[in-house]
């Protein structure tokens, strides 16, 4: 039985919504939902629309693929199924070498790879009304990400799919707002564990315990 005020998924041991070979906790919320709701989204995944697209490919990839394919060919396998033959790249400047190896591969596979890097425009982060202390080094010119700059020109050249390489969090969040094509992400940034973020959570009990120091958290 969970303790928290308002219990989530997180909060489950069981799963049985995966398998059905369990029960349903009471605070359970694919119990709480109508019926109704869930067939109108199945519905949506067997239509003709783009959600459907994305789903079949998706469902594909994972079904023909799993546990055989790095995330890197799982991303190309994934812009076949859905027709993507210009796939854009958001890339951060500090994994512009990653991204370059990647855009080589898509391009051996027969897909034009488009790439616009977060500090296009070369705009200051003072001129966008960002702080001289807030800067990385202040005193020093600091060109800001500009990811709504990035999705705008990758939209200008009609990209199938969209693929982010490092944006930091919350850029991530306003291209993937600002992009007209579908997008997934390749490479989460996190500069402190070499950008596999899941680190902190395997190492919570050790290495990580801070992410449980609540004073220290509530100050983040």
């Amino acid at each position: 039985m969970s303790t928290t005020k308002d219990p989530s998924c997180s909060e489950c041991g069981l799963l049985n919504c995966y398998r059905q070979d369990k029960k349903f906790p009471d605070f359970c919320l694919t119990e709480a939902l109508d019926p109704a709701e869930i067939a109108e989204t199945v519905e949506n995944y067997r239509g003709d629309g783009l959600d459907a697209k994305l789903f079949h490919a998706a469902a594909e990839v994972e079904g023909l693929y799993y546990g055989k394919l790095t995330r890197v060919e799982e991303t190309l396998a994934f812009a076949k199924r859905i027709g993507a033959k210009r796939v854009g790249i958001a890339t951060c400047v500090g994994l512009i070498e990653e991204t370059r190896i990647f855009a080589r591969f898509l391009r051996q596979a027969d897909i034009e790879a488009h790439t616009v890097l977060c500090k296009v425009g070369s705009v200051d982060k003072s001129e966008a009304g960002i702080a001289e202390e807030l800067k990385v080094k202040p005193g020093n010119m600091e060109a800001c990400c500009n990811p709504v700059l990035q999705a705008r020109m990758l939209n200008a050249l009609h990209t199938g799919l969209n693929v982010i390489v490092g944006l930091c969090v919350g850029h991530d969040s306003l291209f993937i707002r600002h992009s007209e094509a579908p997008v997934t992400t390749l490479i989460v940034k996190d500069r402190v564990l070499g950008h596999n973020p899941a680190v902190a959570l395997y190492t919570a009990k050790s290495y990580c315990s801070r992410l449980f120091d609540e004073e220290r958290v509530k100050g983040l």
